[in-house]
């Protein structure tokens, strides 16, 4: 299935016109979009290390990663909001970029990840989890989000 004519469009779109215009706009984005990328992986990271036996150990998991989860949840959303006037921006730069494409894949990838084998993991009773399975879930995940990261900032890289 070929996205080009949805790519096209998108950089068609109001959304798009404003965000090109609009000299403040691009960049307000861009600030509201890295806070958000900080609460998304501050509250990602967290329960990750503890799942990793580090950081905040003497809290439980379950209370941890609960405390976390309007942030994990928050974040995120207010990632796809700020990312879509920027995709539709730049739409076509995306379209072409083998690093968008990573990039989507991955994120895909790390939100299948992150609300089943992670979720299931960090509500499970610990004395159930064993010695290394938390330590490959918060590896895993770690990992699938850097991957998110390196992804997007290659992306600047193209063209």
């Amino acid at each position: 299935m070929d996205l080009l004519p949805f790519f096209q469009w998108m950089g068609g779109i109001p959304l798009s016109q404003y965000v090109l215009s609009h000299t403040w706009a691009a960049p307000i984005v861009q600030v509201i979009h890295l806070v958000a990328v900080a609460v998304f992986v501050g509250s990602l990271a967290i329960v990750d290390m503890r799942l990793l036996g580090r950081g905040l150990t003497s809290r439980p998991l379950a209370d941890l990663a609960r405390d976390a989860q309007p942030w994990l949840i928050g974040g995120f959303l207010v990632l796809l909001i700020t990312g879509l006037p920027s995709l539709t921006s730049t739409a076509l730069k995306q379209y072409y970029s083998p690093f968008f494409w990573w990039k989507a894949e991955a994120m895909l990838f790390g939100i299948i990840f992150t609300f089943t084998v992670r979720r299931r993991a960090i509500l499970t009773d610990e004395a159930q989890l064993g010695l290394y399975w938390p330590k490959i879930v918060g590896l895993v995940s770690l990992g699938i989000w850097t991957s998110v990261a390196i992804g997007a900032r290659l992306i600047g890289l193209m063209g």
